[in-house]
């Protein structure tokens, strides 16, 4: 063998190699891609998304489809070819790995957190849609922060009466009732447990990470003869169909054809008073949401710029802020009347 021929087989081994490496070895970024979709007024393993009892319900046309976003398993590392892969698609996207999966959390922690916020997502809908479509309810003790000023005086199904005299009629006002004193001052709950009235005096603590801003260490829930279960199990986490499932609940509580049989799809956080807040992967969302056949998307204002650069033909974006613009919107939608805000440039 010839010098020049040992050099370039030399060369073809290493480059051989090296190419083998670069498929194996992970890089430190996450895909975002389309998600599955759910319609919230339809089934989900042979029951209905959403379960209602404890008042009428009305039936309803269309779907409503919240929308997902799937993410690289915090177990899974993504090749080079992978992630070039995933960046050359146009409704992929690639994330540092960090900014998605601390490395302080270990993946039972994310699936964790994950859960917990959904639950949050589905409280808060709740809370929106009874007070939408005006059913009365009262705030209630969800969960008691261990060590906080409310833990081994408050527990969970507390219904709270009053807040220094003040009936609350609506969950955020708890905590604005709180808020309104100083750290240390005491603030008198009078609360129902187990059918009896009792007074409990708490001292409000100092939020971790706002010093300046007191909390009593619970959340608030809603306490109504109107039982809502969603049947989606553990397939979906994260906050962002909180939106979807206040409408359905909405649509489901209130007389009128709400989607008139149209194809929507959406996605946004919610709070119980019903504002609407951003979310991650809206480009991912409207591409899912147009490969299953919607032809509406609502998206949550501060989402309008990055959903109008989607790349995504045939589907109508909608611009809602809150519960009810999304509902007034969906109604001029059905009557071919009234103003739809629009994302726009």
């Amino acid at each position: 063998m010839t010098r020049r021929t040992a050099t370039l087989v030399t060369s073809i081994v290493v480059l051989v190699i090296t190419l083998g490496l670069v498929t194996v070895f992970p890089v430190p970024f996450v895909s975002f891609s389309p998600g599955p979709v759910k319609n919230t007024l339809g089934e989900s393993k042979g029951k209905p998304v959403i379960e209602i009892s404890g008042h009428a319900t009305f039936p309803t046309t269309g779907e409503l489809d919240l929308t997902t976003v799937s993410v690289t398993s915090p177990d899974r590392e993504l090749t080079l070819p992978q992630a070039m892969r995933n960046w050359l698609d146009p409704h992929h996207d690639l994330f540092p790995r960090d900014i998605i999966y601390p490395p302080e959390q270990s993946a039972d922690e994310v699936e964790q957190q994950n859960t917990a916020e959904m639950t949050g997502s589905q409280d808060s809908a709740v809370a929106a849609a009874l007070q939408e479509a005006k059913v009365p309810y009262k705030p209630k003790v969800s969960t008691v922060s261990k060590g906080s000023p409310s833990d081994g005086k408050l527990k969970p199904g507390d219904i709270v009466l009053k807040v220094d005299g003040v009936t609350p009629t609506q969950v955020p006002q708890v905590g604005e009732l709180v808020r309104k004193h100083k750290i240390g001052d005491p603030v008198t709950f009078l609360i129902s447990r187990g059918g009896k009235e009792q007074t409990v005096v708490l001292k409000p603590a100092a939020t971790p990470g706002d010093e300046k801003r007191p909390m009593v260490g619970i959340t608030i829930g809603v306490d109504s003869p109107v039982k809502v279960t969603v049947n989606l199990g553990q397939d979906i986490g994260g906050p962002s169909a909180g939106t979807a499932f206040a409408i359905a609940i909405y649509d489901k509580l209130t007389d009128g054809d709400l989607l008139a049989g149209k194809h929507v799809a959406g996605t946004g956080t919610i709070d119980a008073l019903g504002q609407v807040g951003a979310i991650g992967g809206i480009q991912q969302k409207i591409a899912g949401a147009k490969n299953d056949g919607a032809t509406v998307f609502l998206v949550p204002g501060p989402n309008c710029e990055a959903a109008l650069h989607a790349g995504v033909d045939g589907i109508r974006l909608v611009k809602i802020t809150t519960l009810h613009e999304a509902i007034e919107a969906l109604k001029a939608l059905a009557s071919g009347t009234g103003d739809v805000p629009a994302c726009t440039k």
